[in-house]
């Protein structure tokens, strides 16, 4: 496999408002568990949509794992220009400097949000350039925008040779009990 996609959950989907927020740091490791075992067997590059989430978090675990990795590239690809022009000043930030380090920047779309095809086309490019995805999504935890995603990429999986991963809340969970008791033991 030469090119994964990675996504899953917007912050706001999982009660997450800020890069304070101690659940991040697990998500990271649950990212880099995935991801490094699939760079050891040649991975290229680590695809996102860009969003504010799950994406940017798996963008800092790749600029990480470039530091022992110097193969690995970094890519967003947008639906549409500027997505962050909204969010706040802070988040607006924090999108710019992981842009500083990617690899490759594109947009499907080139203006200014303007409907839901754009979605639907930036979809459809990230599907046809990956062989196969990481998506943080829990079916159980309720309905949210990864499952869209999650339908498509079965639906490919099941049209031929596309590799689905994913990450469950329980996956973040396990790594956050773990931590607890290496903390527990270290007292």
């Amino acid at each position: 496999m030469k090119n994964l996609l990675v996504t899953g959950y917007r912050a706001h989907e999982i009660g997450i408002f800020d890069q304070k927020h101690k659940g991040i740091a697990y998500i990271k490791k649950a990212i880099e568990a995935r991801l490094a075992p699939l760079v050891e067997e040649g991975l290229e590059w680590v695809i996102t949509p860009g969003q504010y989430g799950v994406d940017l978090w798996a963008c800092e675990v790749v600029i990480g794992l470039k530091k022992r990795y110097p193969h690995l590239k970094l890519s967003i690809i947008t639906a549409y220009l500027n997505p962050e022009e909204k969010w706040k000043e802070d988040k607006q930030k924090y999108y710019k400097d992981i842009l500083k380090a990617l690899d490759y920047y594109g947009s499907v779309s080139k203006q200014p949000y303007n409907g839901v095809w754009q979605l639907t086309a930036r979809d459809d490019l990230l599907l046809r350039k990956t062989d196969g995805i990481l998506l943080f999504y829990d079916e159980d935890a309720g309905e949210a925008s990864p499952k869209f995603m999650k339908q498509r990429a079965l639906k490919k999986r099941e049209e031929g040779n596309y590799l689905y991963l994913s990450i469950t809340s329980e996956d973040i969970q396990a790594i956050a009990d773990e931590e607890q008791r290496d903390v527990q033991d270290s007292q």
